[in-house]
């Protein structure tokens, strides 16, 4: 019998173990995770800390005993911590019982996730610091606020985490600074849209230092943060953090010859293999191929990550499939703002090679007249002489995911300006204009002459 070892048990590993299973119902599958839980949402871990999901075991997707039922084996509280690509075999280290052992394989998945980058200042060990990436972090930083009732937080980053546990620790009722060294917030977006952040930021009480870096680190009292110092001063927190951006977690590739690409993260063809035979990748430690870009890239998002996953594991299992790569859509909330990015910002087509011309328009979420229609800004981003759609960035208190799809699939449709003026889309007023924002935003970019 054939034996299929996974490197994480979360997302991409699951996914995988859960289609090979369909693909090959003789296989042998084993997940290993030095974490205590599997198959959970870590993009859900920010609205549990800030009591918008209530139990924590809705985030759970599907439990290990689930997977047991279908001869899927999952070992948490297990790390595995080397590869043997020439005898096929891993390492694996018990963290309960402080033991090792080995285990050989005939296919091998790394699904090892991403980590958070720690900033190299001091104090980063005081009680109260914190980074979010797995459960046991948020039940770390639930158990903090529960136990010592923090007043004031610093949040240092101003990303999809950042701004996500921005929201959640003031409707925990805390007083909340961001310190974000760039200058603007959520850098996968314009700055011109991103300004829009911070006028919702302010609006609920969030103050926010731009151009600021945390050089000195974190100081405390009794083994507990009490303030964090930057560039422009010492900043009173008693809750800090860190949330500067994260990095594929790949340590076990590069020893055991495993390749990674240009990106840092490991090089893996559409089917997710990588350089060696039987030993696949997929991610948030994988690349993707972007297909506006026509190269890899490195982007870890769950839904990417998912769908990696599931070609991997049919392949593995003797299937067919193949991922056709991303077009970079991704979609966040401030408070009450809901902010959407797809293709290339105005910024990355410039850097990419394309000579951009874009377009904002302000608009409504439905028809104007509506009594609830909500402000609706719309950003678009084509290529000078062909009229190709190169993305998109719409910022809202509504609708704001309906257009980001729309717009995800005209770009993977390879769609231009003009194609995006004639789709038959929706139209009543408690939904729409009769025009919708996007397309009014094409026909004005077209006007420019492109």
């Amino acid at each position: 019998m054939k034996r299929l070892v996974i490197i994480g048990a979360d997302a991409a590993g699951m996914s995988a173990a859960s289609e090979a299973r369909r693909t090959a119902p003789d296989l042998e599958i084993v997940a290993y995770d030095r974490g205590g839980f599997a198959s959970y949402s870590q993009c859900g871990l920010p609205y549990w800390i800030g009591g918008v999901v209530e139990e924590r075991d809705k985030l759970i997707a599907r439990s290990v005993a689930a997977f047991a039922e279908q001869r899927i084996a999952v070992r948490l509280h297990h790390e595995v911590t080397a590869i043997d690509p020439a005898r096929g075999r891993v390492r694996v280290r018990d963290l309960r019982e402080d033991r090792e052992f080995a285990t050989d394989y005939d296919h091998l998945l790394i699904a090892t996730g991403a980590a958070p980058i720690r900033p190299n200042v001091s104090g980063l060990d005081l009680d109260g610091v914190f980074a979010l990436d797995v459960m046991e972090d948020a039940i770390a930083i639930r158990d903090y606020i529960a136990r010592h009732a923090p007043r004031r937080a610093v949040i240092v980053g101003g990303g999809y985490i950042g701004l996500e546990m921005a929201e959640n620790l003031v409707a925990r009722g805390l007083e909340t600074r961001i310190v974000q060294r760039g200058d603007q917030l959520f850098g996968i977006i314009d700055r011109d849209m991103a300004e829009r952040i911070n006028a919702t930021l302010a609006r609920h009480g969030v103050d926010l230092d731009l151009c600021d870096t945390v050089v000195e680190g974190c100081a405390g009292t009794g083994g507990r943060v009490a303030h964090v110092h930057t560039a422009a001063g010492e900043i009173p927190a008693d809750l800090v953090i860190l949330a500067v951006g994260i990095m594929p977690a790949v340590d076990l590739a590069p020893p055991a010859g495993i390749h990674l690409g240009a990106t840092g993260a490991i090089a893996v063809d559409n089917h997710q293999r990588t350089n060696l035979p039987e030993h696949y990748a997929a991610g948030d430690c994988a690349e993707v191929w972007h297909r506006l870009l026509r190269r890899p890239v490195w982007a870890a998002l769950g839904t990417i990550a998912n769908k990696q996953g599931r070609v991997a594991g049919r392949v593995i299992a003797g299937g067919e499939a193949t991922y056709a790569g991303i077009v970079g859509t991704a979609i966040t909330r401030v408070f009450d703002l809901e902010v959407g990015r797809v293709g290339l910002t105005e910024r990355e087509a410039r850097e990419a090679g394309f000579d951009p011309a874009a377009t904002t328009l302000d608009s409504t979420d439905r028809a104007g007249y509506m009594p609830h229609a909500r402000d609706l800004v719309v950003k678009l981003v084509a290529e000078r002489g062909s009229g190709r759609l190169l993305g998109g960035q719409v910022l809202g208190q509504g609708g704001v995911a309906q257009r980001i799809d729309v717009l995800a699939t005209a770009l993977y449709a390879d769609l231009t300006l003009e194609a995006l003026t004639q789709l038959d889309l929706e139209y009543a007023p408690p939904f729409n204009s009769v025009y919708d924002p996007l397309q009014v935003a094409a026909t004005s970019l077209l006007r420019k002459g492109l």
